[in-house]
């Protein structure tokens, strides 16, 4: 069901309610972050429509500091003010006491709603075109889908002054093929996430594309070959890098990137930024890595903490530059944060994070990249997680294809690959102009040398 408008007032007041019970039993400062969405699915199943559903949350989150002591408590839904309160003061006194971090601010900033929604009507014709145009081509195929929009607002409200606010329309939408032929199964998932449209056509032509290279199989020759990772598994590496780059890592001595001096009591903000391999070559020269916090599905004007979020370039053409910081991480090191304070989930503290990572493409589509492939292998699904912080990695391929001079000539079954992602990215790369957002990071498919390839 739908809020009243007298319910909507009700939530809206919520986060000046808090802080004002928050003062009044005795805590010296405070911070409340709430967030609102609303958003419609639609579910397909066996290439048809099986469910709509409207899916109405509101959650808030209480942060205070008692005696220099933190508390945190979550509420959802309706919520017992009081009761918060007095969570987040019992839970302080368990606490030990901790430097207050919290970013002033002065009045209101409330920045537009970004993104267009989607009706129903339009989300259910989107999954149906889809679905059509997968089984004009392959007809024995069965497709399940969810087509969303999501309509959220973030308001963060502290005890010094900061009130700031934004709104979000996120488009999603997710289309999985099953294709079975005699004991041969196979299934290929596509999906797309947007703030202003979602192309049907586009997501039907991925998997078709997908199904077509998959009609033969073939053998991998094993050994250390090329490897072509699609966009849609390049994050195999990315998450990876993404952890390395974290300031709490080169605080912690665990990024590969830090220096030798790291982690010691002694050891001051400068002097790890100084140990650090700032400035040094840690990659191949034609890899760009950053952060723009203004395009696609998932900018944003400011982060958990309420800090201005900016653009930030943490590889420039191989070389380190940046890592990325929360408030407390930022004072740490001396350099204060880079508006990158983000919670996990609604009642973790803000903590170091990444939102909206681009990797810089390269030229050229997917098909050009194949034919640059003498002998090769396609990794375009995996199973099992990617590699940790140390960069070694050993996983299945649960879709990919064999290529020879470059055509594909088949898909692969029972491979692995394996390797280690700093190793790789240090090798020869080659970076196509095929960028497409997976998550929150926009990247290309990319070639890379020194995998090893077994079946």
């Amino acid at each position: 069901m739908s809020r009243t408008l007298a319910e909507a007032i009700a939530l809206d007041r919520i986060p000046e309610q808090l802080l004002e019970l928050a003062q009044q039993a005795g805590a010296e400062a405070a911070e409340v972050y709430q967030v609102q969405s609303r958003s419609h699915p639609v579910y397909f199943e066996a290439n048809r429509v099986k469910q709509l559903e409207t899916v109405e949350s509101s959650g808030v989150a209480l942060r205070l500091w008692k005696d220099g002591r933190p508390g945190v408590a979550v509420g959802e839904g309706p919520v017992d003010l009081q009761g918060l309160v007095d969570r987040a003061i019992a839970l302080s006194a368990l606490n030990e006491s901790e430097d207050i971090e919290l970013t002033p601010g002065q009045g209101q900033q409330s920045h537009p709603q970004a993104g267009t929604a989607m009706g129903v009507e339009a989300l259910m014709d989107g999954g149906r075109s889809a679905i059509a145009q997968v089984r004009e081509q392959f007809p024995d195929v069965l497709c399940l889908a969810e087509w969303d929009c999501e309509v959220e607002t973030t308001r963060l409200v502290n005890s010094l002054g900061l009130d700031c606010s934004y709104g979000e329309t996120t488009l999603g939408c997710f289309v999985e093929a099953e294709w079975v032929r005699g004991d041969n199964f196979l299934m290929v998932e596509a999906g797309l996430t947007d703030r202003d449209r979602l192309d049907p056509t586009a997501i039907a032509d991925a998997i078709r594309q997908r199904l077509t290279w998959a009609q033969t199989t073939a053998a991998p020759a094993p050994g250390r070959i090329p490897v072509l990772l699609t966009a849609k598994a390049a994050n195999l590496l990315w998450g990876t890098v993404k952890s390395a780059l974290s300031g709490k890592q080169l605080v912690e001595g665990a990024s590969p990137w830090a220096g030798s001096g790291e982690g010691s009591e002694k050891s001051t903000g400068q002097d790890l930024l100084e140990q650090s391999k700032l400035g040094e070559t840690v990659m191949a020269s034609g890899l760009t890595l950053s952060q723009d916090p203004t395009i696609g599905p998932h900018s944003c004007p400011f982060d958990d903490e309420g800090m201005p979020t900016r653009s930030l370039v943490f590889i420039d053409q191989g070389i380190l530059r940046n890592f990325y910081c929360d408030r407390k991480i930022g004072r740490q090191l001396g350099q204060g944060s880079t508006g990158n304070g983000f919670r996990r989930g609604l009642g973790s503290y803000p903590t170091p994070g990444l939102f909206n990572f681009v990797v810089q493409p390269g030229t050229g589509s997917l098909t050009d990249l194949i034919q640059t492939l003498d002998r090769g292998l396609i990794v375009d699904q995996i199973l099992g997680g990617g590699a940790g912080l140390s960069g070694e990695f050993s996983i299945n391929v649960d879709l990919g294809y064999w290529v020879e001079g470059g055509e594909i000539v088949g898909r692969v079954k029972d491979t692995m690959v394996s390797g280690n992602v700093y190793n790789a990215l240090k090798a020869g790369i080659t970076l196509g102009g095929d960028a497409a957002w997976q998550g929150s990071c926009l990247t290309p498919s990319v070639i890379v040398e020194g995998l090893s390839v077994t079946g």
